[in-house]
Protein backbone atom coordinates (compact mmCIF):
# COMPACT_ATOMS: atom_id res chain seq x y z
CA UNK A 1 0.00 0.00 0.00
CA UNK A 2 3.07 2.56 0.99
CA UNK A 3 5.09 1.20 -1.62
CA UNK A 4 6.50 4.16 -3.92
CA UNK A 5 5.24 6.42 -0.93
CA UNK A 6 8.20 8.94 0.22
CA UNK A 7 7.39 11.59 3.31
CA UNK A 8 9.19 15.24 2.38
CA UNK A 9 8.65 15.83 6.73
CA UNK A 10 9.19 12.14 7.86
CA UNK A 11 10.72 14.20 11.44
CA UNK A 12 6.63 15.16 12.30
CA UNK A 13 6.29 11.64 12.90
CA UNK A 14 7.86 12.42 16.28
CA UNK A 15 4.60 14.01 17.40
CA UNK A 16 2.69 10.05 17.59
CA UNK A 17 4.81 9.61 20.94
CA UNK A 18 1.56 12.02 21.97
CA UNK A 19 -0.66 9.13 21.47
CA UNK A 20 0.30 6.64 24.36
CA UNK A 21 0.39 9.90 26.86
CA UNK A 22 -3.17 10.67 25.31
CA UNK A 23 -4.75 7.39 26.18
CA UNK A 24 -3.10 7.50 29.54
CA UNK A 25 -5.28 10.87 30.44
CA UNK A 26 -8.10 10.06 28.81
CA UNK A 27 -8.40 6.42 30.94
CA UNK A 28 -6.94 8.44 34.06
CA UNK A 29 -9.71 11.32 33.29
CA UNK A 30 -12.67 8.58 32.94
CA UNK A 31 -12.03 6.84 36.33
CA UNK A 32 -11.81 10.39 37.97
CA UNK A 33 -15.54 11.27 36.26
CA UNK A 34 -16.90 8.30 36.94
CA UNK A 35 -18.98 8.29 40.76
CA UNK A 36 -19.23 4.95 42.10
CA UNK A 37 -22.29 4.44 44.34
CA UNK A 38 -22.21 0.94 46.88
CA UNK A 39 -25.71 -0.62 47.32
CA UNK A 40 -26.64 -3.76 48.57
CA UNK A 41 -29.13 -4.92 46.49
CA UNK A 42 -29.91 -3.61 42.86
CA UNK A 43 -33.51 -5.21 42.71
CA UNK A 44 -35.55 -1.97 43.26
CA UNK A 45 -33.71 -0.80 40.17
CA UNK A 46 -34.73 -0.92 37.09
CA UNK A 47 -31.21 -2.17 35.29
CA UNK A 48 -30.66 -0.93 31.24
CA UNK A 49 -28.75 -3.08 28.77
CA UNK A 50 -28.30 -0.40 26.26
CA UNK A 51 -24.84 -0.36 24.22
CA UNK A 52 -25.02 3.53 24.01
CA UNK A 53 -22.67 4.32 27.35
CA UNK A 54 -19.74 1.99 26.53
CA UNK A 55 -20.03 3.29 23.00
CA UNK A 56 -19.01 6.63 23.70
CA UNK A 57 -15.43 5.60 24.43
CA UNK A 58 -15.23 6.05 20.16
CA UNK A 59 -15.29 9.55 20.26
CA UNK A 60 -11.87 9.45 21.51
CA UNK A 61 -11.03 6.75 18.98
CA UNK A 62 -11.79 8.95 16.82
CA UNK A 63 -10.33 11.88 17.81
CA UNK A 64 -7.04 9.67 17.86
CA UNK A 65 -7.66 8.83 14.23
CA UNK A 66 -7.95 12.39 13.76
CA UNK A 67 -5.22 12.70 15.14
CA UNK A 68 -2.32 10.18 13.17
CA UNK A 69 -3.93 11.67 10.08
CA UNK A 70 -2.78 15.21 10.22
CA UNK A 71 0.25 14.33 11.58
CA UNK A 72 1.13 12.11 8.87
CA UNK A 73 -0.05 14.78 6.74
CA UNK A 74 2.15 17.07 7.99
CA UNK A 75 4.66 14.25 7.04
CA UNK A 76 3.79 15.27 3.30
CA UNK A 77 3.65 11.56 1.49
CA UNK A 78 4.11 11.84 -1.64
CA UNK A 79 4.69 9.54 -4.65
CA UNK A 80 7.54 10.34 -7.24
CA UNK A 81 7.44 9.39 -10.50
CA UNK A 82 11.35 9.85 -12.29
CA UNK A 83 12.22 9.93 -16.31
CA UNK A 84 15.61 10.39 -17.39
CA UNK A 85 16.56 11.75 -20.86
CA UNK A 86 20.30 11.50 -22.04
CA UNK A 87 21.58 13.84 -24.25
CA UNK A 88 24.73 13.97 -26.07
CA UNK A 89 26.63 16.99 -25.61
CA UNK A 90 29.85 16.20 -27.58
CA UNK A 91 29.49 13.59 -30.04
CA UNK A 92 32.17 11.84 -31.78
CA UNK A 93 32.77 11.24 -35.45
CA UNK A 94 34.44 8.06 -37.04
CA UNK A 95 35.56 6.30 -40.15
CA UNK A 96 36.50 2.74 -40.05
CA UNK A 97 38.97 2.21 -42.95
CA UNK A 98 38.83 -1.60 -43.91
CA UNK A 99 41.40 -3.19 -45.91
CA UNK A 100 39.36 -5.88 -48.60
CA UNK A 101 42.42 -7.36 -50.02
CA UNK A 102 42.89 -11.03 -51.14
CA UNK A 103 45.53 -11.59 -47.84
CA UNK A 104 42.63 -11.12 -45.35
CA UNK A 105 41.30 -14.30 -46.33
CA UNK A 106 44.13 -15.65 -44.32
CA UNK A 107 43.44 -17.75 -41.71
CA UNK A 108 45.57 -16.82 -38.82
CA UNK A 109 42.52 -15.34 -37.36
CA UNK A 110 39.48 -17.19 -36.85
CA UNK A 111 37.54 -18.05 -39.31
CA UNK A 112 39.81 -15.95 -41.61
CA UNK A 113 40.84 -12.10 -40.76
CA UNK A 114 37.84 -10.07 -42.71
CA UNK A 115 35.53 -12.01 -40.76
CA UNK A 116 37.38 -11.39 -37.08
CA UNK A 117 37.17 -8.08 -37.95
CA UNK A 118 33.83 -7.91 -39.13
CA UNK A 119 32.76 -9.38 -35.48
CA UNK A 120 35.05 -7.10 -33.35
CA UNK A 121 34.04 -3.75 -35.19
CA UNK A 122 30.09 -4.65 -35.04
CA UNK A 123 30.66 -4.95 -31.31
CA UNK A 124 32.44 -1.74 -31.46
CA UNK A 125 30.11 0.06 -33.46
CA UNK A 126 26.92 -1.08 -30.85
CA UNK A 127 28.93 -0.07 -28.08
CA UNK A 128 29.02 3.67 -29.51
CA UNK A 129 24.93 4.83 -29.29
CA UNK A 130 26.04 8.19 -29.24
CA UNK A 131 28.48 8.61 -32.33
CA UNK A 132 28.53 9.32 -36.02
CA UNK A 133 30.36 5.88 -37.82
CA UNK A 134 30.83 5.51 -41.49
CA UNK A 135 32.90 2.93 -43.08
CA UNK A 136 35.77 2.95 -46.12
CA UNK A 137 36.60 -0.08 -48.38
CA UNK A 138 40.29 -0.14 -49.76
CA UNK A 139 42.26 -2.09 -51.43
CA UNK A 140 44.41 -1.53 -55.01
CA UNK A 141 41.77 1.39 -54.62
CA UNK A 142 39.31 3.18 -52.31
CA UNK A 143 35.64 4.52 -52.15
CA UNK A 144 32.95 4.92 -48.68
CA UNK A 145 31.10 2.34 -48.12
CA UNK A 146 28.67 4.36 -45.58
CA UNK A 147 29.04 7.81 -45.03
CA UNK A 148 29.02 8.88 -41.30
CA UNK A 149 25.50 8.44 -39.80
CA UNK A 150 23.90 8.31 -36.76
CA UNK A 151 22.05 5.23 -37.94
CA UNK A 152 23.92 2.31 -36.31
CA UNK A 153 21.38 -0.15 -38.40
CA UNK A 154 22.95 1.17 -41.62
CA UNK A 155 26.41 0.84 -40.45
CA UNK A 156 26.24 -2.44 -39.04
CA UNK A 157 24.51 -3.82 -42.67
CA UNK A 158 26.99 -2.29 -44.26
CA UNK A 159 29.61 -4.01 -42.62
CA UNK A 160 28.30 -6.89 -43.17
CA UNK A 161 28.10 -6.87 -46.72
CA UNK A 162 32.11 -6.17 -47.10
CA UNK A 163 33.60 -9.22 -48.45
CA UNK A 164 36.66 -9.65 -50.90
CA UNK A 165 35.60 -9.17 -54.64
CA UNK A 166 37.50 -8.92 -57.62
CA UNK A 167 36.00 -5.58 -58.16
CA UNK A 168 37.86 -3.42 -56.49
CA UNK A 169 41.51 -3.34 -57.86
CA UNK A 170 43.86 -5.94 -56.13
CA UNK A 171 46.46 -5.06 -53.62
CA UNK A 172 46.91 -2.44 -50.50
CA UNK A 173 46.62 1.48 -51.03
CA UNK A 174 47.31 2.59 -47.16
CA UNK A 175 47.36 6.14 -48.78
CA UNK A 176 44.36 6.09 -50.66
CA UNK A 177 42.27 4.46 -47.76
CA UNK A 178 43.85 6.99 -45.38
CA UNK A 179 43.03 9.89 -47.68
CA UNK A 180 38.95 8.77 -48.24
CA UNK A 181 38.95 8.54 -44.54
CA UNK A 182 40.14 11.88 -44.14
CA UNK A 183 37.60 13.35 -46.88
CA UNK A 184 34.70 12.12 -45.11
CA UNK A 185 35.85 13.76 -41.69
CA UNK A 186 37.37 16.63 -43.02
CA UNK A 187 34.37 18.84 -42.95
CA UNK A 188 32.96 17.79 -39.79
CA UNK A 189 31.69 19.83 -37.20
CA UNK A 190 31.74 16.95 -34.74
CA UNK A 191 33.97 17.74 -31.19
CA UNK A 192 36.32 14.80 -31.87
CA UNK A 193 37.46 13.15 -35.11
CA UNK A 194 38.63 9.59 -35.42
CA UNK A 195 39.81 7.09 -38.22
CA UNK A 196 40.81 3.84 -37.54
CA UNK A 197 42.41 2.28 -40.07
CA UNK A 198 43.21 -1.62 -40.24
CA UNK A 199 45.40 -3.23 -42.76
CA UNK A 200 47.44 -6.38 -43.16
CA UNK A 201 50.06 -5.60 -45.72
CA UNK A 202 52.62 -2.60 -47.28
CA UNK A 203 51.86 -0.03 -49.27
CA UNK A 204 51.95 -0.87 -52.74
CA UNK A 205 49.24 0.28 -54.40
CA UNK A 206 47.65 3.81 -55.28
CA UNK A 207 47.96 7.41 -56.41
CA UNK A 208 48.36 8.38 -52.87
CA UNK A 209 51.42 8.08 -50.76
CA UNK A 210 50.56 7.39 -46.92
CA UNK A 211 52.64 10.39 -45.53
CA UNK A 212 51.07 12.83 -47.20
CA UNK A 213 47.71 11.71 -46.46
CA UNK A 214 48.95 11.27 -43.01
CA UNK A 215 49.85 15.14 -43.31
CA UNK A 216 46.15 16.09 -44.43
CA UNK A 217 44.50 13.94 -41.69
CA UNK A 218 46.77 15.98 -39.45
CA UNK A 219 46.25 19.25 -41.05
CA UNK A 220 42.26 18.98 -40.49
CA UNK A 221 42.71 17.52 -36.73
CA UNK A 222 42.10 14.05 -37.55
CA UNK A 223 43.31 11.63 -35.01
CA UNK A 224 44.38 8.19 -36.60
CA UNK A 225 44.56 4.96 -34.95
CA UNK A 226 46.29 2.21 -36.96
CA UNK A 227 45.97 -1.78 -36.39
CA UNK A 228 48.29 -4.37 -38.11
CA UNK A 229 46.45 -7.33 -38.67
CA UNK A 230 48.00 -10.71 -38.85
CA UNK A 231 50.30 -13.02 -36.62
CA UNK A 232 53.88 -13.69 -36.63
CA UNK A 233 55.65 -15.49 -39.10
CA UNK A 234 53.73 -17.51 -41.61
CA UNK A 235 49.91 -17.50 -42.16
CA UNK A 236 48.24 -19.36 -44.26
CA UNK A 237 47.06 -17.15 -47.36
CA UNK A 238 45.54 -17.11 -50.35
CA UNK A 239 48.60 -17.84 -52.96
CA UNK A 240 46.57 -18.24 -56.27
CA UNK A 241 42.79 -18.56 -57.86
CA UNK A 242 41.92 -22.23 -59.27
CA UNK A 243 40.03 -21.98 -62.43
CA UNK A 244 36.63 -22.73 -60.27
CA UNK A 245 36.90 -19.86 -58.72
CA UNK A 246 38.07 -20.44 -55.33
CA UNK A 247 41.68 -19.77 -53.88
CA UNK A 248 44.18 -22.16 -53.25
CA UNK A 249 46.00 -21.70 -49.91
CA UNK A 250 49.47 -21.86 -48.95
CA UNK A 251 51.66 -20.83 -45.88
CA UNK A 252 53.32 -17.07 -46.93
CA UNK A 253 55.55 -14.52 -44.96
CA UNK A 254 53.38 -11.94 -43.24
CA UNK A 255 54.39 -8.55 -44.06
CA UNK A 256 52.82 -5.38 -42.16
CA UNK A 257 54.57 -2.26 -42.67
CA UNK A 258 54.72 -1.48 -39.23
CA UNK A 259 57.19 1.47 -39.27
CA UNK A 260 54.68 3.18 -41.49
CA UNK A 261 51.84 2.56 -39.39
CA UNK A 262 53.31 3.68 -36.96
CA UNK A 263 54.29 7.08 -37.95
CA UNK A 264 50.92 8.00 -39.53
CA UNK A 265 49.30 7.73 -35.99
CA UNK A 266 52.35 8.99 -34.13
CA UNK A 267 51.97 12.39 -36.54
CA UNK A 268 47.70 12.31 -36.43
CA UNK A 269 47.62 11.95 -32.37
CA UNK A 270 46.30 8.51 -32.53
CA UNK A 271 48.03 5.08 -31.49
CA UNK A 272 49.67 1.95 -33.35
CA UNK A 273 48.44 -1.77 -32.42
CA UNK A 274 49.44 -4.93 -33.54
CA UNK A 275 46.46 -7.66 -33.59
CA UNK A 276 48.06 -11.00 -33.80
CA UNK A 277 44.89 -13.02 -33.26
CA UNK A 278 41.25 -12.61 -32.40
CA UNK A 279 41.53 -12.03 -28.62
CA UNK A 280 44.27 -8.88 -29.48
CA UNK A 281 41.69 -7.52 -31.55
CA UNK A 282 38.99 -7.82 -29.37
CA UNK A 283 41.38 -6.04 -26.87
CA UNK A 284 42.70 -3.03 -29.24
CA UNK A 285 38.65 -1.91 -30.34
CA UNK A 286 37.83 -2.40 -26.21
CA UNK A 287 41.10 0.08 -25.69
CA UNK A 288 40.20 2.96 -28.65
CA UNK A 289 36.58 2.51 -27.40
CA UNK A 290 38.08 3.91 -24.01
CA UNK A 291 40.40 6.06 -25.05
CA UNK A 292 37.43 7.69 -27.29
CA UNK A 293 35.01 8.82 -24.46
CA UNK A 294 31.79 10.69 -25.71
CA UNK A 295 30.10 13.04 -23.33
CA UNK A 296 26.91 12.37 -22.46
CA UNK A 297 25.01 14.23 -20.30
CA UNK A 298 21.62 12.89 -18.13
CA UNK A 299 19.09 14.82 -17.54
CA UNK A 300 16.26 14.34 -15.07
CA UNK A 301 13.04 15.15 -14.52
CA UNK A 302 10.82 14.78 -11.29
CA UNK A 303 7.33 14.91 -10.68
CA UNK A 304 5.41 14.44 -7.39
CA UNK A 305 2.02 13.60 -6.65
CA UNK A 306 1.37 15.06 -3.02
CA UNK A 307 -1.13 12.48 -0.93
CA UNK A 308 -1.48 15.07 2.33
CA UNK A 309 -4.71 16.42 0.98
CA UNK A 310 -6.99 13.35 1.60
CA UNK A 311 -5.41 12.48 5.01
CA UNK A 312 -6.61 16.12 6.32
CA UNK A 313 -10.29 15.46 4.70
CA UNK A 314 -10.39 12.61 6.04
CA UNK A 315 -9.18 13.83 9.72
CA UNK A 316 -11.78 16.72 9.22
CA UNK A 317 -14.50 14.50 8.93
CA UNK A 318 -13.45 12.38 11.68
CA UNK A 319 -13.59 15.58 13.92
CA UNK A 320 -16.75 16.55 12.65
CA UNK A 321 -18.76 12.78 13.18
CA UNK A 322 -17.06 13.17 16.54
CA UNK A 323 -18.25 16.89 17.56
CA UNK A 324 -22.01 15.49 16.07
CA UNK A 325 -21.97 12.88 18.01
CA UNK A 326 -21.36 14.17 21.31
CA UNK A 327 -23.71 17.03 21.12
CA UNK A 328 -26.29 14.55 19.56
CA UNK A 329 -26.40 11.02 20.54
CA UNK A 330 -23.99 10.99 23.45
CA UNK A 331 -24.61 14.15 24.78
CA UNK A 332 -26.27 12.92 28.36
CA UNK A 333 -23.56 10.71 28.46
CA UNK A 334 -20.32 13.05 28.26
Amino acid sequence: MLEGVTFLNPSFFWLLLVLPLAIVWYILKYKNQTAELKLSSLKGFNVSNSLLPKLKHLLFVARLLALVFIITALARPRTSNTTTKTKTTKGIDIVMAIDVSASMLARDLKPNRLEALKNVAAEFIKGRPNDRIGLVEYAGESYTKTPITSDKSIVLRSLESIEYNTIIEGGTAIGMGLATSVNRLKDSKAKSKVIILLTDGVNNAGSINPKIASELAKEFGIKTYTIGLGTNGMALSPVRLKPNGQFQYGNTKVEIDEALLKDIAAQTGGKYFRATNNKKLETIYDEINKLEKTDVEELKFTSYKELFRPLLLIAMLLLLVEILLRFTVFRSFV
